[in-house]
């Protein structure tokens, strides 16, 4: 029987002093929008632009700046800004760029962004980490959530279980995207998946 992350974030947060300061990875400003609307009540909130998966520049940049805007315009969260490290991502991910879609390749990207989101958590004093992935119909849950406990218990930070999709969570990004006039992708962002 699967889990049930949408019930084990809510007991965490029940556990968890209100304004406990959260550093949440975003892949996108569409799939932040939700998971902040549920998370600023509880948590200090700072999103992490890190996505060295994202294949061209210009996209990166595009991804990038609506981030940046949707946070100026709500200010449910501080921004903290990465370098784009491409090179990181194809050195991870090498031998693997014939993997299909939601595959092995997923999974090492998916491990390489919350290794380093925990990594800048660690340094910077976040009592927790999270990622915006578990939104995505398209991304696995139980990977994103098995990866996160365990990058958690490396770094002995506190991995917020999630999965943001339940609950109406990805269609209430539909919403905000569009009340935001938020630019949404039709791809992950790497170049496999554009293929």
């Amino acid at each position: 029987m699967k889990e049930n992350y949408e019930k084990r974030m809510l007991e965490q947060i029940e556990h968890t002093p209100k304004g406990t300061r959260l550093l949440l990875h975003s892949c996108c400003a569409p799939c932040s929008s939700a998971c902040l609307e549920r998370l600023k009540e509880h948590f200090q909130v700072t999103v992490l632009y890190y996505n060295p998966n994202i294949d061209e520049r210009e996209e990166y940049e595009k991804r990038k700046a609506e981030q940046i805007r949707l946070l100026k315009e709500t200010g449910w969260a501080d921004f903290l800004d990465c370098d784009h490290e491409a090179e990181a991502f194809f050195n991870a991910v090498e031998g693997l760029e014939q993997e299909p879609e939601r595959g092995k390749r997923c999974y090492v990207c998916y491990r390489l962004r919350l290794e380093k989101t925990a990594k800048i958590a660690k340094e910077n004093g976040f009592a927790y980490f999270a990622t915006t992935l578990t939104l995505s119909p398209y991304k696995n849950a139980e990977w994103l959530n098995e990866i996160g406990a365990d990058v958690g218990d490396r770094y002995e930070l506190n991995y917020l279980f999630s999965d943001f999709k339940k609950k109406g969570g990805y269609h209430r990004s539909i919403e905000l995207s569009n009340e935001y006039g938020l630019y949404r992708q039709d791809f992950c962002g790497c170049k496999f998946s554009k293929r």
